[in-house]
């Protein structure tokens, strides 16, 4: 009988070098699209998904992570005696969501890397992985939306976009059998190719559930593009031996790991906003 899926992994130990000087002292999952950081999207998206068992893997400098999703006394003390009930339930909620285990990843040697990382601690049972910089926004967590399918199949399920080709380059790639109830066979991944080489415009977005089996395959991974291990060369091995799926899922999606795509996330959210979006949209029109 399959364990319930309950476990998820945040890789939050990259150093963010596209948003310096930002970066230099703040996390880049630390960064605030509106009123939150991004990495907290990506925690809310999970736990609305039933995977509240949560490990960070951070790396030197990070610990801002671990501060924010803990509890603060002295602040949540000060904001109930002033009054500040809205703040105060904000904050207590934050760090009450979830309980959370922290491991170093203590040399920067890629995605796949940090994912092994916390191997131990998953064991031998089926888990998911998030991107804090990938943001989704839907009426069904993304992380359920995976779920769902990964319950059905029993083996691991990934989630997909379609990309232009012009972006192409920017992604890991899928190759795929053809589209069978949503789902697409994946059969070959390939590391931010170029237009030429990409064999479609699938590409891997930050979400996935993984079958344990995956951990063989990054045991054995050898230094890949960029002189990392890559998730995609594990991934590769393991759709030869067992099913991985992809699905293009339905959500709206920022790609806020680049400024650009963050200062999107910000503007469209910030739009949407119950708070905010009025005035907001007022003062754009102002400057356009």
């Amino acid at each position: 009988m399959n364990k319930q899926l309950t476990k998820i992994i945040f890789p939050a130990a990259g150093m963010g070098t596209r948003f310096l000087p930002a970066t230099k002292a703040t996390p880049k999952e630390m960064l605030t699209v509106v009123d939150k950081p991004m990495i907290q999207y990506g925690v809310e998206e999970a736990l609305a998904s039933g995977l509240d068992d949560i490990i960070m893997v951070t790396g030197r400098g990070k610990d801002a992570i671990e501060n924010h999703f803990d509890i603060s006394a002295e602040l949540e003390a000060n904001l109930h005696a002033a009054g500040k009930d809205e703040l105060y339930q904000k904050v207590s909620h934050v760090a009450r969501m979830a309980s959370m285990a922290y491991i170093r990843q203590k040399e920067a040697k890629g995605l796949g890397h940090a994912v092994l990382c916390a191997a131990s601690w998953v064991g031998d049972e089926a888990f998911g992985v998030s991107l804090a910089d990938e943001l989704m926004i839907s009426e069904k967590p993304v992380m359920q939306q995976l779920r769902e399918a990964h319950e059905k199949t029993g083996f691991s399920v990934v989630a997909l976009a379609k990309v232009p080709d012009e972006d192409v380059s920017k992604y890991g790639i899928v190759k795929t059998d053809a589209e069978q109830d949503g789902l697409f066979r994946l059969r070959g991944m390939v590391e931010k190719p170029d237009i030429v080489d990409a064999p479609s415009n699938l590409a891997l977005i930050g979400r996935y559930i993984f079958t344990p089996k995956l951990f063989d395959f990054l045991k054995e991974s050898k230094a890949g593009v960029g002189g990392e291990i890559q998730l995609t060369d594990a991934m590769n091995e393991l759709a030869k031996v067992e099913p991985v799926y992809g699905m293009v899922v339905d959500a709206d999606r920022f790609d806020a790991g680049n400024p650009l795509g963050f200062l999107i996330a910000n503007a469209t959210l910030g739009l949407r906003d119950k708070k905010y979006g009025d005035l907001f949209r007022e003062e754009l029109k102002k400057l356009l």
